[in-house]
């Protein structure tokens, strides 16, 4: 992987930068909100270009540490996708909240997203045995 993870809190240019490298402009729209959001969540960990220390991706938390915890974000920079940094960062918070009993992560319906995190032992809700669950979601 040719990016180095850290546990750090990004400067808001460099959040504004990926979000919007990745297209998700519900969050640049706002850019004090993102900052805020990502000041206010439970673990944030960037991975950076190992060579010119660029913002490359992310992953953040919300969580209580102990029964429940949500990736809200998980990104990475499109020129750096399929470098291994979204399985790395993924697996970073997989190990970090190990002993936490519920991890949930919403995400579209691209069919890669599937494999992806059932190849880091994720199930989808409507799949879950022996008892399947729903999820419920709201946006405004």
């Amino acid at each position: 992987m040719p990016a180095v993870l850290t546990s750090e809190i990004p400067a808001g240019n460099e959040l504004l930068a990926l979000y919007d490298a990745v297209g998700w402009s519900a969050y640049t729209a706002d850019p004090e909100r993102l900052v805020r959001a990502v000041r206010g969540s439970h673990l944030v960990l960037c991975a950076r270009d190992a060579g010119t220390g660029e913002l490359v991706g992310l992953v953040r938390t919300v969580s209580d540490g102990q029964t429940i915890v949500y990736v809200q974000d998980i990104l990475v920079a499109p020129d750096h996708q399929r470098e291994g940094i979204g399985g790395a960062l993924l697996d970073a918070v997989l190990e970090h909240y190990a002993d936490v009993r519920q991890l949930v992560l919403l995400t579209d319906d691209e069919p890669g997203q599937r494999a992806f995190y059932e190849s880091r032992g994720l199930t989808e809700a409507h799949d879950m045995s022996p008892h399947p669950t729903r999820a419920f979601v709201r946006f405004v």
